[in-house]
């Protein structure tokens, strides 16, 4: 038998181990695994703060889950795998935060102008900012502009049916809104 070989019996040895509950034989893999793990994480992120993060939340994900571990593909692998989804993860949550901040600003610059021309600016404009795009302009088009159900779900290339259930579920969200910040008033100024 080859030394190659060896290893391999080897680790699957451990691997075997760990996946029956073996603490020690779970340290070791993950020790043997880590700088394998940090330096994929670190050329797919390019930051440093970023990778550790990441290598740590894998790590720890791999505790927690080394039971499900089916063998199908080599350990280094199934790192690679969790490590991978957690990034995509991460990218998709600080592009939710960048959008949101984005809106806030956008909202923010609005709320100004409206101020510096002396222009009313109602609380339900505060509401409906607060909803997404998507409801919020079917609200508009319906109930700011008068616009029917028909001509909504043409422009938007969705079904008449999608219309009036996100005109429902945005007024119902914009009554919530509005009776919150209310009641706030009415705490702050009684």
């Amino acid at each position: 038998m080859t030394s190659v070989e060896l290893q391999a019996e080897e680790s699957d040895a451990i691997i075997g181990q760990a996946i029956r509950g073996d603490e020690q034989a779970l340290a070791r893999l993950l020790r043997d695994h880590y700088a394998m793990l940090y330096r994929y994480l670190l050329k797919v992120t390019m930051n440093k703060s970023m990778t550790e993060d990441l290598v740590q939340d894998t790590m720890l994900r791999a505790i927690e889950r080394i039971h499900t571990f089916q063998r199908k593909s080599k350990f280094s692998t199934w790192l690679i795998s969790i490590g991978t989804r957690l990034y995509i993860d991460e990218m998709r949550k600080k592009k939710r935060e960048r959008q949101w901040q984005n809106d806030e600003q956008a909202l923010q610059a609005i709320r100004f102008d409206a101020a510096m021309s002396n222009t009313e600016w109602h609380d339900a404009l505060d509401a409906l900012g607060k909803l997404s795009y998507d409801i919020r302009l079917p609200i508009l088009l319906k109930y700011y502009y008068g616009y029917a159900y028909e001509e909504i779900a043409q422009w938007l290339n969705i079904p008449i049916g999608t219309v009036k259930s996100r005109l429902h579920n945005g007024l119902k969200q914009l009554r919530k809104e509005l009776n919150s910040d209310e009641q706030t008033q009415r705490q702050v100024y009684p």
